[in-house]
């Protein structure tokens, strides 16, 4: 069974990669031979190349220490932050009463509106993005570990007290790793968030960053330079969750799934 399962998956991960090759090559061909004008899409092939030179550039250090340095941070407060109210949510049962109705409109909610408000408290500079980002990340965090924790088979739980295991051996060996597969879909969704808050905040806000020069290229029809910041920052989050998933791929095979 496991040999079968093994197959479907590597039959899945080739049929994904050929799916996102052929689309690639689509693109290209059609770039190249001019079904799609250079003003509107330019040729993946030309992405990388504007990406390299982009990269090499004297000016874009600044922008992408800005950028990442924010991102950092709001994912670090937002994964941490998320999971300890997450945690705490789960075990006090009427805070959770209480905040339910908050979590459940929270992305109802248009953010950067509150962004002349942080800088009136926050000041100029990186840290009103950060927050930003930080709130719009860290209740996905909060939801995930919450529904991590609350599907924690019974069978554990009933296990866990047969051999007499303390609360916090009981939380370490048996409610963490059995959240895990939610935390981690938590953490991905974090990561995510914290790109697209500080990066749409700098597009719309901010005077430095990828995001202004994202929004710097296109007013300027600097179609090389625009798409290949994109494709940078679909790089860094795709890279950072095949990490993740491999990790979780991992924590699966230990378990036998």
């Amino acid at each position: 069974m496991k040999v079968g399962k093994a197959k479907a998956d590597n039959r899945a991960t080739w049929i994904r990669v050929a799916v996102l090759a052929g689309a690639v090559g689509a693109l290209e061909i059609a770039c190249r031979v001019g079904w799609v004008p250079a003003t509107m899409v330019i040729a993946p092939s030309a992405m990388v190349k504007a990406l390299i030179e982009t990269l090499q550039s004297d000016d874009i250090g600044a922008h992408l220490q800005q950028t990442l340095s924010a991102v950092a941070i709001a994912m670090g407060l937002s994964i941490v932050g998320g999971f300890l109210i997450g945690f705490v949510l789960h075990w006090v049962p009427f805070l959770r009463r209480a905040f339910n109705p908050f979590l459940a409109a929270y992305y109802a909610i248009p953010h950067f509106a509150f962004y002349p408000l942080l800088i009136v408290i926050f000041g100029l500079g990186p840290a009103p993005l950060i927050v930003l980002a930080t709130l719009f990340a860290m209740v996905a965090m909060i939801v995930a570990t919450m529904a991590g924790l609350d599907r924690v088979p019974r069978v554990l739980l009933k296990t866990a007290r047969m051999h007499r295991l303390s609360l916090l051996e009981e939380i370490w060996r048996i409610r963490l790793p059995a959240a895990a597969p939610h935390l981690l879909s938590g953490v991905k969704l974090a990561v995510a968030y914290s790109f697209i808050g500080v990066i749409a905040g700098e597009f719309i806000l901010s005077t430095s960053g990828i995001g202004h020069e994202i929004a710097y290229a296109y007013d300027n029809f600097d179609n090389p330079r625009m798409y290949a910041l994109i494709l940078f920052v679909l790089a860094i989050v795709t890279c950072f969750n095949m990490a993740v998933y491999a990790y979780e791929r991992r924590l699966a095979r230990r378990r036998g799934a």
